[in-house]
C-alpha cells in the first residue's frame, strides 16, 4: 500500500479506542469512524511497524445495527462520535474493546464483572467548554465544539444532547449576544482575536451553575450588559457564578492569566455520596456525576473492609475518590501534583470533617520516596498516560497487600497492569463502568492483590 492512496476495505473488528480493523493482502489497517461489517473507501495516511492507519473517505456498504441519532449534527460534531450506535451496542463494543487488550496482554484468570451503564445516557455532562470559531473562514460567528477532521473549524452546538437544557439555554444567549457586537474570535494560528471559550459547569446534584467567559486581553469590553442577560435567564438550575477569564496563552486550552468575578462566586458545591465538594473554575472533576457516584462506589467496595488501614490515592487530584473512601479506612493520604487541587482536596475534607484525609502535592515520582507512612492500600487513578514507571516502581517497592487500579485508558492500563504483575501481584477482578455515552471512552476499575 502507499501513503495517499486509496483502497477498497472490509472491517473485521475494533479495537480500542473505537478504531475499524481491516486487512489488505495481510497487512493491518486502522481506520478510524468506522464499524465491523462495513466496506469502505480509505486513504493511507500513515505506515507504521505494526501496520497502516487510513483515513475514511466513504462507506461503500454500511452495518444494518445503525440508528438514527439524536443529535442532527452527529456527523460534523467532535464530541460524540456513536449515537448512531444503540447504548447496548455501544456498551458490547466498548466491553468487547477492553477484553480484547487484556486477552493480547495475557491477562487472564480473573473474575470480570462486566460493564455498569451510566446512570443517564443523554445529558449526562456537568461541564462543557465551547469553542468561539466559524464553521468556514470568514463566516458567521459559531460557538460550540471542533468540527470533524476540519482543524479549525467550530460548529454551534445549540441542541447538544450530552446536557441539558440549561446549558442550551446560556449557549444561544451568549452566541446572539456576541453575534450581534461582531466582535472578533481569537485565531490560533495569528494569536489574534477576543472570544475564546465559554465553559458551563452545572452540579448536578445541587443545581448550582458556573457560567465563564474566557477571551484575550486584546479589547477592553464592559460584561456587565451580557451579565445582567444571564442573570435574568430562567433556569432548571440556580446560576451562582458569572467570571471572564483572562487567556492570552498560545496553546489551545482554557488557562487563566486572571478571573473577574462579575456576579456571584467563583466556584459551584456539589454534593456526591453524601459529601461536599467545591469546584473551582479549573477544577477536575469527573465530567458524569451520576455515573461518578457509580464508579466511586465501585472503588469502595472493592476496598472492602479497610477500618485500620493506611490508604494511599495516588494522582488523587482534588480529593474525590480518597474522601469517598475515607469512612472505610484508618487514614488516607493523597498525592497529586497540581497544587490548585490539592488545596482544593484540603479544603474539601475540612467542609466534610473528615480528620483522617491528608493531601500534598508534588511528583508522584519524587514525592513518594519521601512518605513516611506505609500503605496497606493503594488507589491509583493516573492521566491517560498512565503511571510513570518511576513512580510505578516506588509503589511497586511500599510491597501494599492490595492495588485498586482506575483507568481511563484501558491501553496504558494493560502496560502497567503487566508490570504489576511481574512484581509479585494478580489481577483478581475487573469491571468496566461507562462514564461517556456515544464516546469511545470507558473507566476501568482493576482490584490487584498481593499473591
Amino acid at each position: 500500500m502507499r501513503k495517499r492512496k486509496e483502497y477498497e476495505f472490509y472491517i473485521e473488528d475494533i479495537e480500542f479506542p473505537a478504531q475499524g480493523i481491516a486487512f489488505y493482502e495481510g497487512e493491518k489497517v486502522s481506520i478510524k469512524s468506522t464499524l465491523p461489517g462495513q466496506k469502505v473507501i480509505a486513504r493511507v495516511s500513515k505506515k507504521k511497524q505494526v501496520g497502516v492507519e487510513a483515513k475514511l473517505v466513504r462507506i461503500l456498504e454500511d452495518v444494518d445495527y445503525k440508528i438514527k441519532p439524536q443529535c442532527e449534527i452527529t456527523d460534523l460534531c467532535g464530541g460524540c462520535s456513536h449515537q448512531f450506535l444503540s447504548y447496548e451496542k455501544q456498551l458490547e463494543l466498548k466491553k468487547q474493546q477492553v477484553l480484547k487488550l487484556f486477552e493480547e496482554a495475557e491477562i487472564k484468570d480473573f473474575d470480570f464483572l462486566g460493564i455498569e451503564k451510566s446512570p443517564e445516557e443523554f445529558e449526562y455532562r456537568n461541564k462543557m467548554e465551547f469553542t468561539f470559531g466559524d464553521f468556514q473562514k470568514d463566516g458567521e460567528l459559531a460557538l460550540g465544539m471542533h468540527t470533524k477532521g476540519r482543524s479549525f473549524s467550530i460548529v454551534t452546538v445549540d441542541d447538544c444532547r450530552i446536557v441539558d437544557g440549561d446549558f442550551r439555554a446560556i449557549l444561544k444567549l451568549v452566541l446572539n449576544y456576541f453575534r450581534e457586537l461582531k466582535l472578533p474570535q481569537y485565531k490560533v494560528m495569528s494569536h489574534e482575536g477576543y472570544l475564546r471559550n465559554l465553559v458551563v459547569r452545572k452540579a448536578k446534584n445541587t443545581g448550582e451553575i458556573l457560567v465563564n467567559i474566557v477571551t484575550t486581553s486584546q479589547i477592553d469590553f464592559d460584561f456587565s450588559e451580557i451579565t445582567n442577560m444571564i442573570k435574568e435567564l430562567k433556569c432548571d438550575g440556580e446560576i451562582t457564578g458569572i467570571i471572564h477569564m483572562f487567556n492570552d496563552s498560545l496553546s489551545d486550552t482554557v488557562l487563566a492569566d486572571k478571573t473577574e468575578v462579575l456576579y456571584g462566586r467563583e466556584y459551584i458545591m456539589e454534593e456526591l455520596l453524601g459529601l461536599k465538594f467545591k469546584i473551582n473554575p479549573l477544577a477536575f472533576f469527573q465530567t458524569n456525576t451520576k455515573g461518578a457516584e457509580k464508579l466511586y462506589s465501585l472503588v469502595r467496595d472493592f476496598l472492602g473492609s479497610a477500618d485500620s488501614k493506611v490508604v494511599f490515592d495516588l494522582y488523587c487530584g482534588t480529593g474525590t475518590i480518597g474522601q469517598i473512601v475515607a469512612s472505610k479506612a484508618k487514614k488516607v493520604l493523597g498525592i497529586e501534583l497540581i497544587e490548585e487541587a490539592v488545596a482544593a482536596a484540603n479544603e474539601n475534607a475540612k467542609i466534610n470533617g473528615l480528620g483522617n484525609c491528608e493531601f500534598i502535592a508534588g511528583d508522584i515520582a519524587k514525592v513518594i520516596k519521601d512518605v513516611k507512612d506505609k500503605p496497606d492500600i493503594i488507589i491509583l487513578d493516573p492521566p491517560r498516560a498512565g503511571v510513570h514507571p518511576t513512580a510505578l516502581d516506588y509503589v511497586m517497592k511500599f510491597n501494599a497487600d492490595h492495588i485498586v487500579y482506575v483507568s481511563c485508558n484501558p491501553k496504558s492500563l494493560v502496560v502497567d497492569l503487566k508490570e504489576i504483575m511481574s512484581r509479585g501481584y494478580k489481577v483478581q477482578k475487573v469491571i468496566l463502568m461507562d462514564m461517556f455515552p456515544h464516546t469511545p471512552h470507558i473507566e476501568t476499575i482493576v482490584d490487584i492483590v498481593k499473591i
